[in-house]
């Protein structure tokens, strides 16, 4: 095994969204300072690796810093595309994304989640519009209880809808913070 491996977290430059943790030994982290892309050393194959080797979404490298015992290291970094293998922004992402993801993946008969992807845009938009009208209405005439129950409808469509035009939610994250300035 490797000695004195360091917890790499990187994290995105503009956002500062954490988008993975990976592992560096001293030649990863030399070769990622030298290089100016990520590399680790993977603990399951013994190796050092290049992030975005087999995918080309690499690791652009705009700041490397060492935690004050020297055994941890950040790193920032501009992405080429996806972080994660699953094709999302961030390896951190929020368990409904996740679970979407998985569903789809699976494509399982009967998943409600794989049937309205498989059904396209079209499907999705509308869907969302049918959601978005009974919040509304539940929001005017409805309890509390009806009203969260109808925002998670609209919510959880909005996500099936994002994943149908196969867009990731952090982009919607980065929208509502550029507005926040």
């Amino acid at each position: 095994m490797a000695e004195e491996l360091r917890a790499a977290i990187i994290q995105d430059e503009v956002s500062n969204r954490v988008l993975m943790l990976g592992w560096m030994d001293e030649e990863a982290l030399a070769l990622t300072r030298s290089s100016g892309l990520v590399h680790f050393f993977s603990r399951s194959r013994q190796k050092l690796w290049k992030k975005g080797e087999t995918s080309g979404n690499v690791l652009h490298v705009t700041d490397v810093v060492l935690d004050c015992d020297e055994d941890a290291v950040l790193v920032s970094v501009h992405a080429d595309g996806p972080t994660c293998h699953d094709g999302s922004t961030s390896c951190f992402t929020p368990w409904l994304w996740r679970t979407i993801l998985r569903r789809q993946s699976e494509n399982e008969e009967g998943s409600y989640v794989a049937s309205q992807l498989n059904a396209g845009v079209a499907q999705n938009a509308r869907k969302v519009g049918e959601e978005a009208v009974e919040l509304a209405v539940a929001a005017l005439s409805e309890d509390d209880e009806r009203v969260v129950s109808e925002a998670a409808d609209l919510w959880f469509h909005s996500l099936l809808l994002l994943r149908s035009r196969a867009l990731d939610p952090a982009m919607v994250d980065d929208e509502l913070r550029r507005r926040a300035r």
